[in-house]
């Protein structure tokens, strides 16, 4: 069998039935839910009717027991079912009661059972399942299977029905594949926003507030605050204004929109407590009101393209399962901006804008791939419209020779989009940057503008974010930089350690005044703790930039000695030309220290 991505979605699928067997060998109370493929692994959802719940011993003997069975070479045969209420019965007999549930769902489809046997034709379990699967068991590795966690799962993913237990699990064709991809995994963990927010001091999200609604502490506030400087210094340059918009909005206007008929359920609404007949909602999305800005003036095409651009904040509704940490939240902040031109300047627009991704995220060093995301089934406007949208982002892509996959149906419902999803420093790919083309909204507001001919014409809209939230952002630069950012985004970017607080702690006092002044966001750390002790919290716990440290010697030559994030002792510097190698550091935004360069040199 050749070793591709697509048979190693077979491979894993036939893991999970050979979990699921496994499990209902050692907890015969177990009923089986759903147990798919992904693109990491599979996993299974069991109902312990007994009450029974997992435990890490429980896995250890669950994987034992799938070697058993691979053992066995065990064969995966396809089973057409012949008559669904009499299998339907039969689930219901033995317990099997989300079995039957999804056969009754998919009885007009066909529906199959894949059939486990040993050699002499004896079926030893079975799975309702479209497949396919590997022929047998002897294409599996048994030491290339890794039972990884145990997570909660609420049948079909609704909180309204029973909790059920998911094993998380991961399967390769071989050891060498599988040690790799623990590895990756431990250093995911070490990378984890959510534990490196709390050691760092960076956010936090508490029960008083609600789930998904972030505290942003002061150090990861510094980090935001930089990369909004940036923000808004490139869209100045790049031709855009800058607005505000409101919180809350009239339910009149996201009628208008069509996020009523389309989007009610993700939004929040305010409760009136006098008799006005007038609903309002905490705006989920900022383009309607960026709209209502355009539409207070006249526009001709030689006013176009308008760029208007917003760090916006909105309010979407998400199950509480589904939230995380600072990727996946209610309240957060679009880096918006919304394009307003004529057919004519729409692929210039959409270039433009994929050369500010681009450059963007080389900043960060975040390389990306790009999918255009086609019309999903629930949608709003003309087919006609659509498919021009379409066409008009394939032409500005095919044009560069942008590489590119279609992901189809995944489109917003007002528009198609291309997505940006960039590459960290471990190889995972998060959605980041949207271009979506829109027709309708244009034509729902009845905006206009008066072309060469006199004529009044119904522009293009552009939604467009670069980050795509500030939150979903930063989370990701954590990760990415394992939090240790750059010089220039470094909540503290030097630490100022005396010798001897008694003798030193004046010219430390001195140093520290000056780099603050020069913009230098400095830190005097004139504790008693010993000055080791400082140095290595600094540099490895604090994952500050750089330390100095000031003695005698210093105070004689007006100097520091410097060790460095990552490399140690650096070398000693007078404090002016120090100084002057971090603010060019931090102007440059360079992602490597110049003490690295000098270790290179």
């Amino acid at each position: 069998m050749e070793k591709n991505n697509e048979t190693l979605h077979i491979l894993r699928h036939s893991c999970s039935h050979i979990m699921a067997q496994a499990v209902q060998k050692l907890f015969p109370s177990a009923k089986l839910a759903i147990g798919p493929s992904t693109d990491t692994g599979f996993y299974y959802d069991f109902d312990l009717t007994d009450g029974h719940a997992f435990t890490e011993e429980d896995l250890v003997k669950i994987e034992e027991e799938m070697k058993n069975i691979i053992k066995q070479n065990l064969t995966f045969e396809k089973y057409v079912i012949p008559d669904v209420d009499k299998q339907i019965k039969e689930f219901k007999a033995e317990g099997e009661i989300y079995k039957a549930e999804l056969l009754e769902e998919h009885r007009n489809d066909n529906p199959t059972l894949y059939l486990t046997k040993d050699k002499d034709g004896n079926v030893l379990f079975n799975d309702l399942c479209a497949g396919p699967h590997i022929p047998n068991t002897s294409f599996i590795k048994a030491n290339a299977i890794k039972l990884l966690k145990v997570a909660g799962a609420y049948w079909r993913g609704n909180e309204k029905n029973k909790m059920l237990q998911r094993i998380y699990a991961t399967a390769f064709w071989n050891k060498e594949d599988l040690q790799g991809y623990l590895t990756f995994l431990e250093e995911a963990e070490k990378r984890d926003h959510r534990k490196l927010g709390a050691k760092l001091d960076l956010f936090s999200v508490r029960e008083e507030i609600g789930g998904g609604l972030v505290l942003w502490h002061p150090n990861l506030a510094t980090v935001r605050e930089e990369i909004e400087n940036y923000w808004r210094t490139e869209h100045r340059k790049r031709g855009y204004v800058i607005v505000n918009t409101p919180q809350i909005a009239k339910s009149k206007l996201w009628e208008i929109s069509g996020h009523m008929g389309h989007y009610k359920e993700n939004m929040f609404f305010v409760q009136k407590d006098d008799d006005s007949e007038d609903q309002y909602v905490v705006k989920p999305m900022n383009c309607p009101f960026h709209i209502l800005i355009y539409q207070a003036n006249r526009h001709s095409y030689r006013s176009l393209p308008l760029r208007m651009a917003e760090l916006g904040t909105v309010y979407r509704k998400e199950k509480s399962g589904a939230l995380s940490g600072l990727t996946r939240v209610q309240g957060f902040t679009q880096d918006d901006a919304h394009i307003f031109c004529t057919p004519e300047q729409l692929i210039g627009e959409i270039n433009e804008i994929i050369d500010f991704v681009a450059d963007t995220m080389a900043i960060f060093n975040l390389p990306f791939e790009v999918e255009l995301s086609t019309r999903p089934e629930s949608f709003v406007g003309d087919i006609e419209n659509w498919n021009r949208a379409e066409a008009g982002l394939k032409e500005a892509m095919d044009r560069r020779g942008m590489k590119y996959d279609i992901n189809e149906g995944d489109g917003a419902f007002y528009g198609p989009k291309i997505d940006f999803k960039v590459k960290d420093a471990i190889g995972r790919t998060w959605q980041c940057a949207t271009i979506q083309l829109d027709f309708n909204l244009p034509e729902r507001f009845g905006i206009k503008y008066q072309d060469k001919d006199g004529s009044m014409k119904t522009p293009v809209m552009l939604h467009r974010v670069i980050f795509g939230s500030m939150e979903r952002f930063h989370g990701i630069l954590i990760e990415h930089f394992a939090g240790a950012f750059p010089t220039w985004l470094a909540p503290a970017q030097v630490a100022i350690v005396p010798i001897s607080n008694e003798k030193h702690a004046d010219f430390a006092e001195e140093v520290y005044k000056k780099m603050r002044a020069a913009g230098i966001r400095a830190k005097l750390d004139d504790r008693s703790e010993s000055m080791n002790y400082k140095i290595r919290e600094s540099l490895q716990d604090k994952k500050i930039p750089y330390v100095v440290v000031v003695g005698d010697k210093e105070i004689e030559s007006n100097s520091v000695a410097v060790r460095a994030r990552g490399i140690g002792q650096v070398g000693t510097f007078k404090v002016d030309d120090f100084i002057s190698k971090i603010e060019d550091e931090i102007k440059s935004r360079s992602l490597e220290s110049f003490a690295k360069a000098l270790v290179k040199a």
